[in-house]
C-alpha cells in the first residue's frame, strides 16, 4: 500500500504480536523504534527494525531517551502483563506521542485503557478468531474485509450453481440489497454490476453490503 511519507513508529513489547506489527511497518519503508525488556526479544530483531532496544516503558524518562517523543504512533503491544500494559499506554499519552494503540486482553483492560485515552483499542486474538469463524461457516467465503457501521466486502467463490449465468441477472442487487464491487478471473477484473459478464467456476464475486445481507445471499446459493 502507498503512502505519501514514511513514519516513525514505536512498538512496546516485542513478543509474537508486536514482532509481527513492527517488521510489517519496517517492511514498509518506515522507521521503527522497538523495546522489550526482554534482552532475547529485542537481539532477535536487532538487525531488523531502526532500532530495537531493552527499555521498561513503565519508566517514562526511559521511554524519552528512546526516542519515543517523535514517533508519529505508538503500539502497546505486551497484553499478558496488564499493569505494564497501562503504565506503558499512560507514559506514552504523557512524553506526547499523539496516537497510541494498544492491545487488550480483557473488557476491564479495555476500559482502562479507553479511560487514559488511548486512541485505538485492538483484541487480535477475538478479532483473528471470529474473522476465521465467519469464513468456516461458509466454504464460499475465501476472506472478507470489515468497512465499519455493519458493512463488509466479502470474497465469494463462485459455486456450481452459478457458473455460466450472467452477472447482470444475479439476484444480489434487487432480492438481497447488495453491491456487486467486482469479479476477478485469476488477476484480471472481468467485471461488476450490471456488466456482460459469464460467470465461471474459478471466479470471485465481490460483493458489499450488511452482514445479515451477505449472510441471506449465501444461504441461498
Amino acid at each position: 500500500m502507498s503512502k505519501s511519507r514514511n513514519r516513525t513508529f514505536g512498538v512496546v513489547g516485542l513478543g509474537n504480536f508486536g514482532s509481527s506489527v513492527a517488521k510489517e511497518l519496517q517492511r514498509f519503508g518506515n522507521h521503527v523504534i522497538g523495546i522489550d525488556i526482554s534482552e532475547a526479544r529485542v537481539a532477535s530483531l536487532a538487525d531488523t527494525l531502526s532500532q530495537a532496544m531493552i527499555v521498561d516503558a513503565r519508566d517514562d524518562a526511559a521511554l524519552r531517551d528512546a526516542g519515543f517523543e517523535d514517533c508519529d504512533t505508538a503500539v502497546v503491544a505486551m497484553g499478558s502483563d496488564i499493569e505494564a500494559s497501562i503504565l506503558s499506554a499512560m507514559n506514552l499519552k504523557l512524553v506526547g506521542v499523539s496516537v497510541v494503540w494498544a492491545k487488550a486482553t480483557t473488557r476491564t483492560h479495555h476500559r482502562i485503557l479507553k479511560k487514559l485515552g488511548v486512541d485505538r483499542i485492538v483484541h487480535p486474538e477475538v478479532e483473528i478468531g471470529q474473522h476465521i469463524a465467519q469464513i468456516l461457516h461458509n466454504p464460499l467465503v475465501r476472506d472478507y474485509v470489515s468497512l465499519g457501521n455493519g458493512y463488509h466486502v466479502v470474497n465469494f467463490r463462485i459455486p456450481d450453481s452459478l457458473e455460466g449465468r450472467n452477472l447482470k441477472d444475479l439476484p444480489h442487487g434487487d432480492a438481497y440489497n447488495l453491491r456487486c464491487i467486482g469479479v476477478m478471473r485469476g488477476t484480471e477484473f472481468v467485471g461488476q454490476d450490471g456488466a456482460e459478464c459469464l460467470l465461471r467456476r474459478d471466479d470471485l464475486l465481490l460483493l458489499l453490503g450488511q452482514r445479515k445481507d451477505l449472510h441471506s445471499f449465501a444461504a441461498s446459493l
